[in-house]
């Protein structure tokens, strides 16, 4: 796989000697981390909206003092955080049921300890992976809604019905406008929303929507 540039691992766990550990392992494979000692540490930075545009996953301790591992996964989940930054839950074998668990409800996996460092950096790149394609996706969708937000409402009009595959003669009988008009109104909104063919054209009005 290939690797994720600017990527970003958090490391969330209350044991001292875990985070060193983790942070030398993704340091040996060239991969950026970060470490925090507690949940709360952590959600400060998320304050700041460190995370909001980088490639990231976060390696997150079940059992913490505190606010848990737990605890701090619903709270992501909630606020929509969990498809871009991907949760890996580390665990104790005691708690591997709890961690199944949270794999049915959204996290990327868990990785019980004593943990198998290439098993593990594996997940994390894949984890990475996904957090860069979410966020293009992101991108992507946010750059279609500022495209659609420069188009006049005649534009639009006239959009709307190009999507559906009607022709210029029919498209100027519904909207009580000339041929030549409509013509105008396609070639802009082709221009403005950069694509070449009305199939494009709803493949990118399905993508803002998505």
């Amino acid at each position: 796989m290939q690797p994720v540039l600017d990527a970003m691992v958090y490391i969330v766990d209350d044991d001292a000697s875990v985070r060193e550990a983790l942070a030398w392992l993704l340091r040996s494979r060239r991969l950026a981390s970060e470490c925090f000692a507690s949940a709360g540490q952590f959600e400060a930075l998320l304050a700041r909206g460190a995370t909001q545009t980088q490639p990231c996953c976060l390696l997150l301790d079940v059992r913490m003092p505190g606010t848990s591992g737990l605890a701090l996964f619903d709270k992501l989940a909630e606020q929509g955080r969990i498809e871009a930054m991907p949760v890996i839950f580390l665990t104790g074998h005691a708690d591997v049921p709890t961690a199944v668990g949270m794999v049915k409800r959204g996290a990327f996996d868990f990785c019980e300890k004593p943990f198998s460092d290439n098993a593990l950096v594996d997940r994390i790149e894949q984890a990475l992976a996904q957090s860069a394609r979410v966020l293009e996706r992101q991108r992507r969708r946010q750059g279609l809604q500022q495209r659609l937000g420069e188009l006049t409402q005649r534009e639009r009009d006239v959009m709307q019905l190009v999507a559906r595959g009607l022709p210029n003669k029919l498209i100027a009988d519904a909207l009580d406008i000339s041929v030549r008009t409509v013509e105008v109104h396609r070639s802009r909104v082709f221009d403005k929303m950069d694509v070449k063919s009305a199939v494009e054209l709803a493949n990118a009005l399905r993508d803002a929507d998505a």
